[in-house]
């Protein structure tokens, strides 16, 4: 990925970052060609904390919400997460394969933390998400669409479905595809 349009050794220098050890090297010859969106809070509904950081950095303290004690021992990450007021924070290189999106398949292709960049956006299903995420998501997508062959954003409800929910039912879809520039068939559920 070129420094001359935004990144250094798969990290977009317009993020804050904050290197997770949750993440190992793809397999030989993927092709990067999809963005899947989630949603987090830790804890649930609960938002602006560093938890999340936390949590992707093996840091988290178990003891200090009895929600943590049901999700103990994770080690995940995502590539990126994007804050409530729009900032974006890098934990992984996109050269490399994050810890997202589980078990999962699209367009019958499995294990899609293998070809995919995953965004976490701060936030929980049945919320409204922020003009401001929109805005950095955009923005983000954008830049890698610049860099590597993405050729759609799906949910992790799209490429897990039945185990996963999120973005969910408040992620509008069509506010990203107008302001990427994007038809629907390259997002959510028309590009699955």
């Amino acid at each position: 990925m070129s420094a001359a349009q935004g990144w250094d050794a798969g990290w977009w220098r317009q993020a804050r970052q904050v290197p997770s050890p949750n993440f190992g090297p793809r397999p030989a010859a993927s092709v990067i060609d999809l963005v899947v969106v989630h949603s987090i809070s830790l804890p649930p509904g609960e938002y602006g904390g560093p938890q999340i950081e936390q949590l992707f950095t093996n840091r988290l303290d178990w003891s200090a919400h009895p929600y943590f004690e049901t999700i103990r021992g994770a080690e995940v990450s995502a590539h990126f997460l994007i804050r409530r007021d729009g900032e974006v924070v890098q934990f992984v290189s996109v050269q490399d394969r994050a810890w997202h999106a589980g078990r999962s398949s699209w367009r019958g292709r499995d294990n899609c933390n293998d070809y995919s960049v995953g965004i976490e956006l701060e936030g929980l299903e049945d919320h409204a998400f922020e003009a401001a995420q929109y805005t950095a998501l955009s923005r983000l997508v954008d830049a890698l669409a610049g860099s590597l062959p993405i050729a759609a954003a799906v949910g992790h409800e799209h490429v897990a479905p039945g185990r996963k929910r999120d973005p969910g039912s408040r992620f509008d879809w069509n506010e990203l595809g107008r302001r990427l520039g994007w038809p629907a068939a390259r997002l959510g559920a028309g590009a699955c």
